[in-house]
């Protein structure tokens, strides 16, 4: 892995060399569990409005680009596809016509339920080479970077 290039101060060659390290083992682990083939036919963001709304229920188009880190726009185009594909169904709220809200099909909680068991497989045996306190060392340092104003 090639560090930073950079001729800045101490602090910032060490921010940037972190930060080069973080999104290529993002993307690196990303490509690895793409090759176990967990995700079937779905993409990374449509396999996961299929795992939110399984896990957590019907939610608003917002709400989900909101847990997903998604924009707008970004979500509706995932919710158009899994909609053609019949595995979501979009319906307006009762109480506020403007929302949108996303729930699963029988066909979308079917096909989740049945490659989620080889996605949790394949993050396990990528994760394996962390020992158990580094995983969970991972974890905090992961969760304190992503806070605002951390």
């Amino acid at each position: 892995m090639m560090p930073t290039h950079y001729r800045g101060a101490p602090e910032e060659k060490l921010a940037l060399d972190t930060w080069i390290k973080l999104s290529r083992a993002a993307d690196s682990f990303g490509a690895r569990l793409a090759q176990h083939g967990a995700l079937a036919d779905l993409t990374v963001s449509q396999f996961g409005v299929l795992e939110s709304l399984y896990h957590l229920g019907p939610m608003r188009q917002s709400e989900i680009g909101a847990k997903l880190l998604r924009s707008g726009s970004n979500i509706t185009l995932v919710v158009d596809n899994l909609e053609r594909d019949g595995l979501v169904r979009r319906a307006r709220d009762r109480d506020d016509r403007r929302v949108m809200n996303v729930s699963l099909t029988d066909a979308g909680r079917e096909l989740i339920e049945g490659i989620f068991p080889a996605h949790v497989e394949a993050i396990v045996e990528e994760m394996a080479v962390l020992s158990p306190e580094e995983q969970a060392e991972l974890g905090r340092l992961c969760k304190k970077l992503g806070k605002p104003g951390s």
